[in-house]
C-alpha cells in the first residue's frame, strides 16, 4: 500500500485529485491510504514520515506548499513531493526541494498519472534502501545514496547528505550493523563513508564530494581493497 498526501486548500482539487487517485488504483491494480490536508501547516505538524507521496498545492492561506516542503525534507528526505500549480515558474523552485515533478492547474488525468506513473517508479527503485535515524525531536527516513559519509565524535554520528548534516546518538558499529552490504567502509576509526560518493584517492585521503577524509594506516588496504571492487562491479 502506497501512503499518499494531499495538501490542497480547495475542495474542488482535492476531491478531483482524489476521484484521479482511486481511477489510478482501478486502471494499475495499486492500492492508497490517502490523507487530505487543507493547508500547509496541518501536515507539518507533527510530521513522523508517514507518507510515500505528496501532492502538494503552492498557494495555500497559512503556510504556502514551498515553505511546507522545506520543513518536510529537514525531516525525511525520501517522499516523493510533487506540486500542484497554476504558474509553471514554481516548478524552478521546486528543485531546491528535490521535488520531483510538478502538476499545472487545471489538472487533466492523464499529465497527472503520468507524474504519478514517475513517482511509484522512483518509490519502487528505491525499497529496502531506506533507513531511520533518531534525531533531537524526532526521526528523519534517509535513502542510503544520499548520505555521503558518517562521522563519529564522541557518543554522536553526524550524518553527512545531500541535505545537510544531521546529528544522531549511537555507536559507529551500530551503524555499521545497519548499513552492512550497502557500500559503506570504514576509511578510519571516525568516518564510515559512502563508496558511491568517492571520487578519488590522494595523499592518503578519500576525496569525498570535495572533501579529504584521511584513510588510517590500519585500515587503508581493506578500503581500497572494497573500493576498487565497488569500482569494478559499476564498470562491468
Amino acid at each position: 500500500m502506497i501512503k499518499i498526501a494531499i495538501v490542497e486548500d480547495e475542495a474542488l482539487y482535492a476531491q478531483q485529485l482524489q476521484g484521479f487517485l482511486h481511477q489510478y488504483e482501478k486502471e494499475n491494480g495499486e492500492l492508497f491510504d490517502i490523507t487530505v490536508y487543507t493547508d500547509g501547516d496541518q501536515i507539518v505538524h507533527k510530521y513522523q514520515s508517514q507518507y510515500d507521496l505528496i501532492l502538494m498545492d503552492v498557494e495555500m492561506k497559512f503556510m504556502d506548499g514551498m515553505s511546507a516542503a522545506e520543513e518536510i525534507r529537514k525531516m525525511d528526505t525520501e517522499v516523493v513531493i510533487i506540486f500542484i500549480t497554476n504558474m509553471a515558474q514554481y516548478a524552478i523552485r521546486g528543485y531546491a526541494v528535490d521535488a520531483l515533478d510538478y502538476v499545472l492547474k487545471p489538472v487533466s488525468y492523464f499529465a497527472f498519472s503520468q507524474r504519478l506513473n514517475r513517482a511509484i517508479g522512483r518509490m519502487k527503485k528505491r525499497e529496502q534502501k531506506v533507513i531511520m535515524v533518531n534525531i533531537k525531536g524526532g526521526a528523519v527516513r534517509f535513502n542510503i545514496a544520499n548520505i555521503y559519509y558518517i562521522e563519529s565524535q564522541g557518543h554522536t554520528l553526524i550524518l553527512h547528505t545531500i541535505l545537510g548534516d544531521y546529528e544522531t546518538s549511537g555507536t559507529m558499529k551500530e551503524m555499521e550493523e545497519k548499513l552492512k552490504g550497502m557500500n559503506f567502509c570504514r576509511g578510519n576509526k571516525g568516518y564510515l563513508i559512502n563508496l558511491q560518493h568517492v571520487d578519488g584517492i590522494q595523499d592518503g585521503c578519500a576525496t569525498v564530494k570535495g572533501e579529504q577524509l584521511v584513510l588510517s594506516r590500519a585500515r587503508k588496504k581493506e578500503f581500497m581493497e572494497e573500493l576498487t571492487k565497488y569500482w569494478g562491479e559499476i564498470v562491468k
